[in-house]
């Protein structure tokens, strides 16, 4: 149970924890013995308001009373630490091996789990001495310069303790909520913060790092970190609320078995379930409330839905047009931020089951168990609630349940797939996620297609005519000079242009088929598109023009009225070049998708040459390129709230031969601080951020990408000096 989140430090805590607590977790980078004696005071903290009669009691087969969560954290740091690591350590009691031995098959026999709760001895006071001598010899013990091997198991007993310290009052809400009386554990508990509905954000997937970076301490199964593909998709910024959850329900949620995995129906029905645990109606029979750790109380309709299980969070999701994330999803959406209520309100549900990652191996003694053992029958929630130990969290944490459990505070979040249909209520925030997610890494980068703003169209029209930049000229002459051959296009066909900007090149095209229908341009410009638009219809009064204002790298669906009509696309600019191979791999074969069997694609393609031409061509004489790689900046100040100056980067052009590719870059002058969208980025002075990279290819180079892609060369044309190619594929039937 956990990630790494600064807001954690600002949660508001129960008076009974008191500031000091607060404070320390502050100093997580003290030594050994004081993050041993800081664990250890907090649970005593948690366990102060209860009497000797709460903490024997066992609720259910679940969860485990008080005493044993105190007794079995002492166990492990004495069974596992001090019998191996201090000398002459003589156990306390012998028996407690088998009292509050968990599940360590390689330690013995232990307390079968669901009798736990009738082991009246040790008395607490009892069990206070074992703490107490553990304590003080762990003391001894961390006086002295810890050993190598040391170090790890202490750092796990703490992380083992502030689970069970969750656990803990996980366990004690299930058993007060088993009384009439409703007890509170303590009255001013916090409730969870109210706030606004989610909103879906974008992001755009790709190849990620996933899993702990082994700079810190992180369970084993964590690791190895490595890297796994994730598809573009959106995700929810927030958890889905009370007020959702009542509307699910008073729709039939929890009567209507389509929605429902059949496990989770089946269990719907054995134990009747109309709502999340711990709801109950009111006295008037109409509203609900709940048992929390604060006693009875209201349901809050805008704070977010806790106690549910996997079967339910699928339910819901079904119900709401959407899925749950995976967790390769949500720690990728973490990490750059796109997330709230990430690890402070309730653990989230993902879609993915709980397994090792690749490479896994668990350690061959019994602290091998830990986790690995478990690794089959249970689902993956991410992030943190509000009863996570604070520090415990971070963004690689795995926690586990099975799919019916739901007494932890488990809560969900939404995600979806990029697909065609209505989205309601969904403000999908692209630009913003992959600004944040490129400065976060290393080196920094963003994304070229966020260029293309009204001020940069226009900017890039200019590049298009300075003396330097040739592309825009050898494609259109060598364009003009073939066109004649490309005028086989099928009566009413659908010519689709990705990127369409000024959509200067396309009337060559409709020049030269008159025949063609509909014309579709994409462009994530929504000013620059709606004006090219605008004049192509003025122009072409026969033509039927449906401008499509998306990113052309993710476009999933043309417009409904296009109809079945033979389909050809347009890519010219060379703009396959910005992308990374296994990016432009991916975008020919969306392309292929959308456009569907026995599709044309027209691209333009530059070739490698000169680099003196190719660096010249990104950085011409007049500074154009360098305006428009700034303007970048400028729009991140507009958009994102960011404070770039832009005088303080200089623009900066090179030819990367080994990658056969020219790249753009802005490099910072000096030593700065720069924020965005509420986020912070060090440069330091001579850093480069990294803003486009184009990509040049030689014949059999792009022929192979394209055949790879499942394309079809039909011909190329290429240019005389400067060299420029246009290919024309086929997608098979």
């Amino acid at each position: 149970m956990s990630q790494n989140n600064s807001s954690r430090e600002a949660r508001v805590y129960p008076s009974e924890f008191g500031e000091t607590f607060k404070r320390s977790v502050a100093g997580a980078s003290a030594d050994l013995r004081a993050r041993f004696r800081r664990v250890r005071a907090y649970t005593d903290r948690l366990v102060a308001p209860l009497g000797d009669e709460d903490r024997v009691a066992q609720s259910m087969p679940d969860a485990s009373p008080v005493k044993w969560h105190l007794a079995h954290t002492t166990w492990f740091f004495e069974t596992f630490v001090l019998v191996e690591h201090l000398p002459g350590y003589e156990v306390f009691d012998p028996s407690y091996a088998y009292l509050f031995n968990s599940y360590y098959e390689a330690l013995g026999p232990r307390q079968p789990r669901r009798h736990r709760g009738l082991l009246t001895r040790p008395t607490s006071q009892q069990i206070d001495g074992y703490r107490r001598h553990v304590d003080t010899h762990m003391a001894r013990l961390l006086a002295a310069e810890p050993a190598s091997d040391l170090e790890p198991l202490v750092l796990l007993g703490i992380a083992h303790e502030e689970q069970h310290q969750e656990l803990l009052l996980m366990d004690v809400l299930h058993l007060f909520a088993q009384s009439p009386l409703k007890p509170a554990y303590q009255a001013d508990w916090p409730a969870d913060e109210s706030g606004r509905p989610g909103r879906f954000r974008f992001h755009a997937g790709g190849l990620r790092d996933l899993g702990d970076d082994a700079s810190k301490f992180a369970f084993d199964n964590e690791r190895p970190r490595h890297k796994t593909w994730i598809e573009p998709f959106e995700i929810g910024d927030r958890l889905v609320t009370n007020r959702q959850w009542l509307r699910f329900m008073n729709d039939g949620g929890y009567t209507r078995a389509a929605l429902w995995l059949s496990d989770g129906w089946a269990l719907v029905q054995a134990e009747q379930w109309e709502a999340p645990l711990y709801w109950e109606r009111a006295a008037n029979g109409t509203d609900w409330r709940a048992i929390t750790l604060g006693g009875l109380r209201g349901i809050e309709p805008d704070a977010a839905v806790t106690h549910i299980s996997y079967y339910e969070a699928v339910a819901f999701a079904n119900w709401a047009g959407a899925r749950l994330p995976t967790e390769a999803e949500w720690e990728a959406a973490a990490v750059v931020g796109l997330l709230e209520q990430a690890e402070d309100v309730a653990w989230q549900w993902t879609q993915s089951a709980y397994g090792a990652y690749p490479g896994f191996r668990a350690s061959a003694n019994a602290v091998g168990e830990y986790n690995g053992k478990f690794m089959v029958g249970q689902m993956v929630l991410r992030g943190g609630a509000s009863v996570t130990s604070p520090g415990h969290a971070r963004h690689s944490y795995r926690n586990f349940f099975r799919p019916g459990q739901r007494w932890m505070f488990s809560g969900l979040r939404l995600a979806r797939d990029l697909e065609p249909g209505p989205k309601a209520d969904v403000e999908t925030d692209g630009f913003e996620a992959d600004i944040i997610a490129g400065l976060s890494v290393h080196p920094k980068t963003t994304p070229p297609k966020y260029f293309y703003d009204e001020a940069g169209s226009a900017l890039f029209e200019e590049i298009c005519i300075t003396p330097e930049y040739y592309v825009t000229r050898a494609e259109t002459a060598l364009l003009q000079s073939v066109v004649h051959e490309l005028s086989g296009i099928a009566a009413e066909a659908v010519l689709v242009e990705f990127g369409s900007g000024a959509s200067d090149k396309t009337r060559l095209i409709l020049d030269a088929a008159p025949q063609i229908g509909t014309y579709v341009p994409i462009d994530i410009s929504p000013d620059a598109l709606h004006q090219a638009a605008e004049r192509i219809s003025r122009d072409y009064p026969a033509l039927q023009v449906v401008p499509l204002a998306d990113d052309f790298t993710r476009a999933v669906a043309l417009p409904a009225h296009v109809g079945d009509a033979p389909r050809v696309g347009f890519f010219p600019g060379s703009t396959i070049g910005n992308f990374t191979p296994q990016e432009a791999m991916w975008f020919l074969r969306s392309v292929r998708s959308l456009l569907g069997a026995k599709a044309q694609l027209i691209i333009g393609v530059d070739m490698i040459k000169d680099p003196a031409m190719l660096v010249a061509a990104y950085d011409d004489s007049m500074s154009v390129t360098a305006r428009f790689n700034k303007n970048l900046l400028a729009r991140i100040n507009r958009e994102l709230h960011g404070d770039f100056d832009l005088d303080a980067f200089d623009h900066h052009a090179i030819w990367n031969a080994q990658l056969q590719r020219v790249e753009m870059h802005l490099v910072s002058r000096i030593d700065q601080l720069v924020h965005v969208a509420g986020h912070g980025f060090a440069f330091k002075a001579g850093e480069r951020l990294h803003t486009e990279s184009s990509h040049k290819f030689s014949v059999e180079s792009f022929s192979a990408l394209a055949v790879s892609a499942g394309w079809a060369i039909d011909r190329y044309w290429l240019s005389s000096t400067p060299e420029f190619a246009i290919f024309s594929l086929t997608a098979p039937g």
